[in-house]
């Protein structure tokens, strides 16, 4: 389907984060995590980008498979998930409640991911949740709230708990339901994303062996400190995101236009 390129309709700092999150869409596609046309991930329309108007956001055009997502497809919307803009794409507004409520709670969020994968639904319905069995697990355990699972997210009464669930984390845990993680930047997203859903797989895996061996509590406590000593000033997002769009333009281009 052939899309009208917005590259020059919209802002520069907009059309940035549309390249950035389509690429995004088509990631979450290669790695695996998309659930046909349902999920979202999206993105604040930088402050710069919105005149006098803040609040704006953009998603997937509903009803595109993640692995076609163009940054000129992608629907600009309001916090109720109406449309702002001219396209010949719908959005599924009842999926936006989850992201509104998000990007409505956390100012620093510009990207919020959700995703439904097996291992990630899997380990959401564990009484358990989220185990420290592994460095991947214990680069997120810092940073996870978890959220009870309330039915089909259509209810707008739903928004203040998961406002208060999610907290100051950058992780959460939908139970029943799947994993969100959220950035100031889509490449954080993306790279949280990647951790958590990692963590996930493994504790799956691993509980089809033999006895698990837990991460000690002081190794838990001293992660931030190595952290910090690792990637200094730069998030490890932001640092593996040229290399990500490299690949995606070996093997899926097309998403920046």
């Amino acid at each position: 389907m052939k899309i009208p390129s917005l590259k020059e309709v919209v802002s520069a700092e907009e059309w940035a984060v549309r390249v950035d999150l389509a690429a995004c869409y088509r990631l979450v596609a290669m790695h695996g995590w998309s659930d046909m046309i349902a999920t979202h991930i999206s993105a604040r329309v930088p402050q710069a980008a919105t005149a006098k108007h803040a609040h704006q956001f953009l998603i997937n055009p509903y009803g595109l498979m993640f692995d076609e997502i163009t940054a000129s497809s992608l629907v600009k919307i309001d916090v109720d998930g109406h449309k702002l803009s001219e396209s010949p794409f719908d959005v599924n507004r009842a999926g936006f409640v989850i992201h509104s409520a998000v990007h409505m709670g956390r100012e620093d969020v510009a990207c919020v991911l959700h995703t439904h994968t097996r291992s990630g639904v899997a380990v959401s319905a564990q009484r358990c949740g989220l185990l420290p069995i592994s460095q991947q697990a214990t680069l997120v355990l810092g940073s996870l709230g978890y959220h009870d699972y309330e039915g089909l997210a259509v209810h707008e009464d739903e928004q203040v708990r998961l406002q208060r669930d999610l907290g100051p984390h950058d992780h959460l845990m939908l139970r029943n339901h799947g994993l969100l993680t959220v950035g100031g930047t889509v490449a954080d997203a993306f790279k949280r994303m990647y951790t958590l859903e990692s963590a996930c797989q493994i504790q799956v895996t691993a509980q089809a062996g033999g006895e698990l061996i837990m991460v000690a509590p002081q190794v838990l406590a001293g992660v931030d400190d190595a952290l910090a000593r690792m990637q200094g000033q730069t998030s490890l997002g932001r640092l593996a995101w040229p290399a990500l769009l490299r690949k995606l333009d070996r093997v899926n281009p097309g998403y920046d236009t």
